[in-house]
């Protein structure tokens, strides 16, 4: 009798070992399928924000010895006006290039949902086209249209208007409206489809129902689709927060190599960029970033907070009804 019991008691050792040893090799091959994500972001996103925020206290140029420096470098980038310049052309051309594609991009989603629109996927993929063109060669055609000459496009445009040709690469708000429409003519697809995936999840119900209430295009544009629309806003514009505050393809291959030598236009990121590779001050290039994060965590906040009060009235209202 007793060696019955051991043998069972043997057994159920062995299976739940057993057992055990497959819970083993289920979450060991688990974390194999997933570790080559973790080591990727490890070698090339986690490493280099780690060193670049221990950087940001050091005076290196790159070849040499580092040298503890404390807070020095965030000093002198804060004393320097040209930070205060370069953040403030960022936010200008932020707002000019990324405030308008957010609303023009919900009015051209909104037609292209709409059944009587023909050849809708004509329109869709022309609309994305700009967004996945060359940045040489989005150049090229800026650079073509926005040129000093008398005879460039927007020159002549705006001759049409009695106004006098403008330097749009040198003159200070001339280079400004020309980056901001690149931006806008560049993203404002992107944003689109978003919208437009955004606008096919709201019930058709909602529509059908309030035109039966009476409600005519522009208040169900109001009262249904924007409301619906709020997590893709929110969407959509922390990512045109964040990305307008790293604006830094558009101006410098449109302005080319003096981009980094004038004022007009210069963005936070090339001013970090002029002081890492131009400068070889590393050490104020990482405090730059550091500053930089700091200010896209904060606007990206607070875009979002007032973002998330879109809708917010119009439920209330339908909720008192």
């Amino acid at each position: 009798m007793e060696n019955v019991q051991k043998r069972q008691h043997a057994s159920k050792v062995k299976k739940s070992t057993t057992q055990m040893s497959e819970k083993k090799k289920d979450m060991l091959s688990g974390y194999l399928y997933i570790a080559p994500f973790f080591i990727i972001f490890g070698i090339i996103g986690l490493y280099p924000a780690v060193f670049s925020i221990v950087l940001a206290f050091q005076d290196w140029n790159g070849l040499g010895e580092m040298d503890f420096v404390g807070l020095s470098n965030f000093v002198v980038v804060l004393q320097d006006p040209l930070f205060w310049k370069s953040l403030y052309n960022t936010v200008i051309i932020g707002l000019m290039g990324t405030a308008p594609q957010l609303i023009v991009g919900i009015i051209l989603a909104y037609f292209l949902n709409m059944a009587v629109i023909r050849f809708t996927n004509f329109f869709r993929v022309t609309i994305f086209m700009p967004y996945i063109t060359s940045m040489v060669a989005v150049a090229l055609v800026f650079g073509v249209f926005f040129s000093s000459s008398e005879t460039a496009l927007a020159n002549y445009v705006i001759g049409l208007f009695g106004m006098d040709p403008v330097s749009w690469k040198t003159s200070e708000w001339g280079a400004k409206i020309a980056i901001s429409l690149m931006v806008f003519w560049r993203w404002v697809g992107y944003n689109t489809i978003i919208y437009l995936a955004g606008l096919q999840s709201i019930p058709k119900d909602l529509y059908e129902a309030a035109t039966i209430d009476g409600a005519g295009k522009v208040q169900q544009f109001l009262h249904i689709t924007i409301p619906m629309l709020k997590p893709f806003i929110i969407l959509t514009v922390f990512m045109s927060t964040v990305g307008a505050l790293q604006l830094f393809a558009e101006p410098a291959v449109f302005l080319g190599s003096s981009a980094f030598n004038r004022d007009e236009a210069m963005t936070v990121v090339m001013y970090l960029y002029r002081d890492a590779f131009n400068l070889g001050s590393f050490g104020t290039a990482s405090a730059t970033a550091v500053l930089l994060l700091i200010i896209i965590v904060g606007a990206a906040a607070l875009n979002t907070w007032l973002t998330s009060g879109v809708g917010r009235k119009q439920k209330r209202r339908a909720f008192t009804k």
